[in-house]
């Protein structure tokens, strides 16, 4: 059986730990919270550190040095990360679902994240292309995000 299957996030190496992540890019969309509601929106504008066509993080080592909000995803986190994707592997494993039949780890191949449309490669703009922080709101994605598995 894979690691995955029978380890708990918490008893997972760092290499096991990094290697869950599909590649979708989804956790890399700028969000924001309704004051009123709680409620978090996502847009299609992605992080200045992440690179739209690689669907990766330019910096991911030093990452939260150049954006502190950056989450940092541990197995002690994941289930207060309710906005995740349903389709993130760590919110899945945590929910005691499983992989995706798409996932990398799964299938073998990196790109099946993207050829299952699961990723957000080549679909969204940086946010340093925005002249204020709050243009993000223009590029309101919740349908979009919702059928990418969030």
């Amino acid at each position: 059986m894979a690691f995955w299957q029978t380890k708990r996030l918490e008893e997972m190496t760092r290499e096991e730990w990094e290697s869950l992540c599909d590649g979708c890019g989804l956790c890399c969309l700028i969000r924001f919270e309704d004051e009123d509601t709680g409620e978090v929106v996502p847009t299609k504008v992605h992080c200045k550190l992440f690179d739209g066509g690689l669907c990766r993080c330019t910096d991911y080592e030093n990452r939260i040095e150049h954006v502190p909000d950056c989450i940092q995803l541990t197995p002690w986190n994941i289930e207060t990360l309710k906005w995740m994707p349903l389709s993130c592997a760590y919110r899945r494993l945590d929910e005691g679902r499983g992989l995706a039949d798409w996932h990398p780890l799964v299938s073998g191949d990196p790109e099946t994240v993207h050829t299952a449309g699961v990723s957000i490669r080549g679909l969204t703009v940086s946010e340093e292309t925005l002249a204020e922080p709050e243009d993000a709101l223009d590029f309101e994605a919740s349908d979009w995000v919702e059928e990418r598995g969030v």
